[in-house]
């Protein structure tokens, strides 16, 4: 009989928690929100004296932005070369960091103050 109340109990539970779900109605609106608000994204590495240099001009200069080490974030280095793929940039000569600012997709390239200054000036933008 204890067993058979013991089932009856755990049923009921994993029934409470399996289907459970709650439905946030307003979660459309948060997306849309977070999208809004959205900061410069950095991909680089920590082995790349350019994403160092870049992280720090980005904090002395104020600029808000999320950094993703794309060595160690396989997940964040996969979103990075699907944004390189979708906006038709050869993945050939790739060269760290890439930055995403609001879709618009920032590389380094021959000439490391130039890429600074596009950085500086996207945040105005």
């Amino acid at each position: 009989m204890k067993a058979f109340v013991f089932s009856i109990i755990l049923i009921i539970t994993i029934g409470k928690v399996g289907f459970g779900q709650v439905v946030n109605p307003n979660l459309d609106d948060t997306l849309t929100t977070q999208k809004k608000l959205q900061k410069m994204i950095v991909y680089g590495s920590d082995t790349c004296h350019y994403c160092v240099d870049t992280k720090t001009y980005l904090k002395e200069k104020k600029i808000d932005f999320t950094y993703y080490d794309v060595d160690i974030n396989l997940t964040r280095q996969r979103e990075m070369v699907i944004k390189l793929q979708k906006a038709n940039i050869s993945l050939d000569n790739l060269s760290l960091p890439v930055v995403d600012f609001n879709g618009k997709l920032i590389m380094n390239g021959e000439d490391f103050e130039a890429f600074l200054k596009k950085l500086d000036s996207s945040k105005i933008k």
